[in-house]
């Protein structure tokens, strides 16, 4: 293999120097040479702006190795979705490449505090721009094959990490993402239009969703997200750290989640479908789920469970924008469908959430061996759900429930326990409300109300209720 040292070609690791120009030449004499390792030796931190890969490349970080994000927003100036100039920028970069490895015991630091504003209680402000948002993606790589990231750490996003955008076959192991918790939009992984895809035994730590699957629009043509496995990671999130959505105008299909702990997080496993694109075939399994309320900065209510089917804000909301397609003034919404829950373990200040428009948006979901304890542990007021982004109320409900159900079909529940701490608000209600809900299947249900007044499960609207055992 072709061996080059990014010092042989003119990087130091001077505290100022942007060693953008050094990494480029590096990368692209090993392309020339028909591929190679380009190395990141270990030491002070180089610094550097944006730079693309090319196929046949391994970036490899040495151990001890860092490689930080340039200080300097005018360095930043490709977004990270086209057209689309308001969500941040490019750092690391690739499209239409094969054999893409990056790898070692070293550091991508996104030097993300530079590029926010004042520190706030649970975030950072967000500081305004002009033309484009500069705010660095820490890696973007578009229709890549056979993508390989394994052994390094990330850290210190500006705003997401880790972009996966129509990419095939992409491997992820063993690497850990540490973003500054308070620093929003700073994403773990996202993957986006992306198919045959792995991450294992990783640990990310996010001001924003840990892991997300979606579908851009910005992306259109390059097609759904589909078989893609999730194992052995553990996961902290300052909103959602499993999350499906919300953007989402294609398919996202045949997706597992195992063996995961989740724990001081906003919100826990979320489907939050906002757009016309359907999720479906998606199972989550031996997952241990803690969270926690944090402001309203963040989209959340401490829901360890949250599946949602609602469309968009119209057109002139922030969360709209170029999510919707050109020239609409609403979204549509898509179905969830075939989604199941097993052996999920929950200890949460609010309860488990399934909410839609209209109940054949959510079909057969399906809950087996789940452990829920609701118990408040912060100061923050509760008793509602949140809806973001969505086109009519933010938040809804009118108190803690268990299970909290507004508008599905099929909805399977088995061998389940809903348990109350010891921390209980006058809001925490039932251990099951239920409103147009047909059928809803218990099959050895087990759990009370809050409080001895409340009756244990209420039904409203054309909800149909069947009992296999209790």
């Amino acid at each position: 293999m072709n061996l080059a040292n990014i010092q042989d070609f003119g990087a130091v690791n001077d505290d100022f120097t942007n060693n953008s120009v050094s990494i480029q030449k590096t990368i692209d004499y090993c392309a020339a040479l028909g591929g190679g390792k380009v190395v990141i030796p270990a030491g002070k931190p180089y610094l550097s702006g944006p730079f693309n890969l090319k196929s046949n490349i391994e970036l490899h970080l040495e151990h001890g190795a860092v490689l930080k994000a340039y200080p300097d927003e005018s360095v930043y100036t490709k977004s990270a979705f086209r057209q689309n100039m308001g969500e941040g920028t490019i750092w690391i970069g690739g499209e239409n490449l094969n054999q893409i490895s990056i790898t070692g015991g070293g550091t991508l630091d996104g030097n993300g505090i530079f590029f926010m504003g004042d520190e706030l209680h649970d975030s950072y402000e967000l500081k305004p721009f002009e033309t484009i948002d500069p705010r660095p993606h820490i890696l973007t790589l578009v229709s890549c094959k056979n993508v390989k990231m394994h052994g390094i750490t990330v850290s210190n996003a500006a705003y997401w990490a880790l972009h996966f955008i129509g990419c095939y076959d992409v491997s992820i192991a063993n690497i850990s993402i540490y973003n500054n918790i308070k620093v929003r939009n700073s994403d773990g992984i996202d993957l986006d239009h992306c198919q045959n895809v792995r991450i294992s035994n990783c640990h990310i730590e996010s001001g924003d969703d840990c892991i997300c699957l979606k579908n851009r629009r910005e992306y259109e043509e390059l097609g759904p997200c589909k078989n893609i496995v999730i194992a052995n990671c553990t996961l902290i999130s300052t909103s959602c750290a499993i999350k499906i959505g919300s953007e989402n105008m294609d398919a996202i299909s045949h997706v597992t989640f195992n063996n995961c702990i989740i724990t001081g997080s906003c919100r826990g496993i979320g489907i939050q479908n906002r757009d016309e694109g359907t999720v479906s075939d998606i199972i989550f399994s031996n997952i241990m789920v803690e969270c926690k309320q944090f402001s309203e900065v963040w989209w959340g209510m401490a829901e360890p469970i949250y599946i949602t089917a609602y469309p968009r804000a119209s057109h002139d909301h922030k969360d709209a924008g170029w999510r919707l397609k050109p020239g609409a003034k609403e979204a549509g919404i898509g179905k969830v469908s075939n989604i199941t829950f097993a052996n999920i373990r929950c200890k949460s200040e609010n309860g488990i959430f399934l909410g839609a428009a209209s109940p054949d948006l959510l079909d057969n979901i399906r809950f087996n061996d789940i452990d829920l304890e609701v118990s408040k542990t912060t100061e923050y007021q509760g008793g509602y759900y949140d809806c973001r982004p969505c086109k009519d109320d933010d938040f809804v409900g009118e108190q803690t429930a268990g299970f909290y159900m507004i508008n599905a079909q099929n909805v399977y529940i088995s061998n389940t326990t809903v348990n109350w701490g010891t921390q209980k608000p006058a809001y925490y209600g039932n251990a099951l409300y239920a409103e147009n809900i047909t059928p809803l299947i218990l099959d050895n249900f087990n759990g009370t109300a809050a409080f001895e007044h409340l009756e244990s499960i209420v039904k409203k609207g054309k909800t149909q209720l069947e009992k296999i055992a209790n």
